[in-house]
């Protein structure tokens, strides 16, 4: 993706995050990731149905990179059963530590495809997808205890 494109596409998920705002609803699992190294702290509020994540909000004080890789998470995994979440979740961790990964489950993802060469910005693309992980963890742990 030409660099240019990649930008715009940043900055538009970042003035202008999609599902930013918690609601209260004890429906949804509600986690935190903090980045001790800078300003980023992210809670994430993820209701999960029958497999599948149907709606998702986040919340807090972070970077452009943060911000915006957040809300494209979201915008990404909407939709998508637990599975098929882990598989995008795996392409994307795989093309942040430049290791071989499939494009095209991507989507908009794709645009932190070069922010392994400012290594101190991984954990900021990184955070929210650490968040949703959270997430699966504990959905399946409630599922375990059932």
């Amino acid at each position: 993706m030409e660099a240019n494109l990649r930008r715009e596409i940043i900055l538009e998920h970042y003035e202008h995050p999609k599902n930013r705002g918690l609601i209260d609803d004890d429906t949804y699992i509600k986690v935190n990731t903090n980045n001790e190294s800078c300003i980023d702290e992210i809670d994430l509020m993820v209701k999960i149905e029958e497999g599948k994540i149907i709606d998702a909000h986040f919340d807090g004080e972070a970077c452009a990179i943060c911000t915006s890789s957040t809300s494209i998470m979201i915008s990404t995994l909407l939709g998508r059963k637990i599975e098929e979440a882990e598989e995008v979740m795996r392409q994307f961790v795989n093309m942040i530590d430049e290791k071989e990964y499939d494009e095209s489950v991507l989507e908009e993802a794709v645009v932190y495809e070069d922010v392994s060469k400012q290594p101190s910005r991984k954990k900021c693309a990184l955070l929210p997808w650490w968040g949703m992980e959270k997430v699966i963890r504990e959905v399946r742990k409630n599922e375990n205890n059932k």
